[in-house]
C-alpha cells in the first residue's frame, strides 16, 4: 500500500524559495517579488517567475535552483517552476496618438529603416498539421466539440494530439477523464497523457482542479507556448499527424500569440445559433483572416432540442444562424449538433461519444465533420501563401 501524498506546508515552501537569490537585487525570490501564482497540492508545489524581456537566460539557473529548493521541502515529490519573460513596464502613463494615414516628409522617409519581416511561424517538433478549434464566445461547447473531433480523427487512424490552450478555464482533463499528472521524459520534455487514442496536455493536469489561474495575459501566453513546445508530441519515427488546439474564447493575448507564432493549417469555429454568439464569431473570423489562417468550417452547436415524445426539433436558441454566418464568410458549414443528453452526460463522465459510442448519432455527426476537415486540409496542403501583413 502506497502512502497518500501530503500537501507541503506553504510557509516551508516560501522559506525554501527565500533561500534562492535573485541575481538582480540580491534578495530572496520571495522578497524580490518573483514568486507568482504559488500552488501547493498533495505531493507537489509550483509557481511562476516573471522576468523582463531578454532576461530569460539570466533567470534560467534561478528556475533550476528554485525547483531544487522546492524538492527539499517535506512532502514535495514534484516541483515545477515556469519562467516567463515580458516587456518591462514603462516608467509612467503615456498617451500615444496615431494617424490612419500619416504623411512623412522626404527627409523622414529617408531615415526610416526598411520594415523587418516577422519571424516565420513554426509547428511544434514532429507535428505535421495544426488545427485550431475556436469560438468567439465562451459557453458554446467549443471544448466538447474539440475533444470529440480529436477522438473522431483517432478513430480514422490519425495520430492525434490535443492541446488545451484555455488556461483560465481548462476542461479537457474532465472531458477525457484524465486526472493524472504528466511526467518529464529523458529529453526534458513533458510526456502527454493519453485517452481514446488522443495525446493530450492541459494546464488542468498541472494545477489542482478549481484552482484560480490569476495570471496576466503575457504570463498565460508564455505558459501556453511552453505547453506547445515543451511536450513530446511525437518522434521522428512516429510524428503526430494532427495537433488540435482548443483555443480560449475570444480574441485576446493567447489567441494572438498562437496565431502569430504557430503555423496553423486551419481553424474550425464553433457557435450557437444566437446572434449574440455570432457577433463574436465574426470577430474571431476577422482575426484568422488577418493572420492568413484558412477557416476550415463552422459548426453550429445546440442547434435544437429533440422533443422527447415526438423527436421534433425544438429550436431553443434559434437555428441556422451559424450556417448563414458560414455562407457570409465564404467558409464551409460542417454541420449542426443538437442539445443531446448523452453528449452532456458523456462529457461530464470523461466518456466522449465519438470514442465510446462510434455507431451512435453524435459519433456519426462528428465523423462526418472530420471527414470534411480532412478533405479541406488535403486541399490546402502545399497551397497556402505566406501571411501578408499590411499596415494602413
Amino acid at each position: 500500500m502506497t502512502d497518500t501524498p501530503v500537501t507541503p506546508d506553504r510557509t516551508a515552501v516560501l522559506a525554501a524559495l527565500e533561500a534562492v537569490t535573485d541575481p538582480k537585487t540580491g534578495q530572496g525570490l520571495v522578497s524580490a517579488g518573483l514568486v507568482q501564482g504559488l500552488v501547493t497540492a498533495p505531493g507537489r508545489a509550483g509557481f511562476m517567475i516573471e522576468a523582463e524581456l531578454g532576461e530569460a537566460e539570466l533567470y534560467a539557473p534561478v528556475r533550476a535552483a528554485a525547483e531544487a529548493a522546492l524538492m527539499t521541502v517535506p512532502g514535495v515529490t514534484r516541483a515545477q517552476v515556469v519562467l516567463t519573460a515580458e516587456r518591462a513596464p514603462t516608467a509612467g502613463p503615456r498617451t500615444v496618438r496615431m494617424s490612419r494615414n500619416p504623411q512623412l516628409s522626404t527627409e523622414a522617409k529617408a531615415q526610416l529603416s526598411p520594415p523587418r519581416a516577422p519571424p516565420p511561424s513554426q509547428k511544434p517538433a514532429h507535428v505535421r498539421q495544426v488545427v485550431a478549434v475556436a469560438s468567439g464566445k465562451g459557453g458554446v461547447g467549443k471544448s466538447t466539440v474539440a475533444v470529440n473531433l480529436a477522438c473522431a480523427f483517432a478513430r480514422l487512424g490519425y495520430a492525434v494530439g490535443l492541446l488545451d490552450a484555455d488556461v483560465y478555464g481548462p476542461s479537457v482533463p474532465r472531458l477525457l477523464g484524465l486526472d493524472a499528472e504528466p511526467v518529464m521524459g529523458p529529453d526534458k520534455k513533458l510526456i502527454p497523457l493519453e485517452a481514446y487514442g488522443v495525446k493530450a496536455i492541459s494546464i488542468g493536469n498541472i494545477v489542482p482542479e478549481g484552482a484560480p489561474m490569476i495570471w496576466r495575459g503575457p504570463m498565460a501566453s508564455s505558459a501556453v507556448s511552453q505547453l506547445l513546445n515543451d511536450v513530446a508530441w511525437g518522434g521522428e519515427a512516429a510524428p503526430l499527424d494532427l495537433l488540435i488546439i482548443d483555443m480560449p474564447p475570444g480574441t485576446g493575448d493567447i489567441q494572438l500569440t498562437l496565431a502569430q507564432k504557430v503555423a496553423v493549417d486551419g481553424a474550425v469555429i464553433v457557435s450557437t445559433p444566437q446572434e449574440v454568439a455570432l457577433i463574436d464569431v465574426r470577430r474571431g473570423a476577422a482575426m484568422f483572416e488577418k493572420t492568413a489562417t484558412p477557416i476550415l468550417g463552422v459548426i453550429e452547436n445546440m442547434a435544437y432540442f429533440p422533443d422527447p415524445a415526438t423527436g421534433a426539433p425544438i429550436e431553443i436558441f434559434g437555428r441556422g444562424g451559424a450556417r448563414a454566418t458560414a455562407e457570409a464568410l465564404g467558409a464551409p458549414f460542417l454541420g449542426e449538433l443538437p442539445l443531446d443528453i448523452e453528449l452532456r452526460a458523456g462529457s461530464d463522465a470523461g466518456r466522449p461519444p465519438a470514442a465510446v459510442d462510434p455507431t451512435g448519432d453524435m459519433a456519426q455527426r462528428f465523423l462526418a465533420m472530420v471527414e470534411q476537415i480532412a478533405a479541406r486540409l488535403e486541399t490546402l496542403a502545399g497551397d497556402r501563401p505566406p501571411p501578408k501583413i499590411v499596415v494602413d
